[in-house]
């Protein structure tokens, strides 16, 4: 892992996407792995992201970066049998925190797994998380962050109040953070951290919004398995959340 640093964005940064046809660039990708490249949030309290580098193998150790929200969605997730590992799918599975696909399936505001106490520790039996899709500054592709459990009523808050000025999420560039928080049994867990770098400037949102409807459509179609290895991170389950 590389030196820790900082990724910043500057004043209409976003202008550099004008010229960009982002349906033209996934054909370019045709039959190839065109999955979202993921910033991945550590376990045990580290507040370093763990970003998409040159090498595979290596990635950079970030304190904080800034994007613009493209699109964001829940993730709910459940496993009859405990997890263990691997690629295997989840029994049922939500892509809208609305309806469950699977078994049982269903409303998932009704599920019976879906409550605290149906888990370990007094957590969920099903998982909950939030995608995140994510544009840097500099980029050309968008990446896909999995907030857990412990991070959503942080992000909900964070959500809220850009609501309450009259702004939505891709109208603004959000500093990411992470902070150490502590669960009911003294687990420590990293937690997400949001706040407003800037506003986007109008012409700015204007492509943002174009981009930001490509990537709602594309979302519906990034396998569940990717977020296998995230979904039962240690400590986090254990704090209560409200539905997005």
């Amino acid at each position: 892992m590389t030196k820790t640093n900082e990724i910043t964005c500057q004043q209409d940064s976003y202008l550099a996407i004008k010229n960009i046809d982002f349906s033209n660039l996934m054909e370019e990708l045709d039959g190839m792995n065109s999955g979202f490249e993921r910033i991945k949030i550590p376990a045990a309290g580290s507040t370093v992201f763990e970003m998409p580098g040159e090498d595979s193998e290596n990635p950079e150790a970030v304190k904080e970066f800034r994007g613009v929200i493209l699109h964001h969605h829940p993730l709910h997730a459940y496993y009859k049998d405990k997890f263990s590992g691997g690629n295997q799918p989840p029994d049922c599975s939500s892509l809208d925190g609305k309806l469950g696909r699977g078994n049982p399936g269903g409303e998932c505001e009704m599920c019976p797994f879906n409550r605290f106490g149906t888990g370990d520790n007094g957590s969920k039996a099903c998982k909950n998380r939030r995608r995140i899709y994510v544009l840097l500054e500099g980029e050309i592709f968008p990446m896909l962050l999995s907030l857990p459990t412990g991070s959503l009523k942080e992000y909900s808050r964070y959500i809220k109040r850009l609501l309450s000025k009259g702004k939505k999420s891709n109208q603004v560039v959000t500093k990411f953070s992470l902070k150490k928080a502590t669960n009911s049994s003294g687990i420590q867990f990293s937690q997400g951290a949001f706040a407003v770098a800037r506003d986007l400037s109008t012409e700015e949102y204007g492509l943002i919004l174009q981009m930001s409807d490509q990537v709602k459509t594309l979302s519906q179609n990034v396998d569940i398995g990717a977020d296998h290895s995230e979904i039962y991170e240690v400590g986090a389950d254990e704090i209560e959340v409200p539905f997005l």
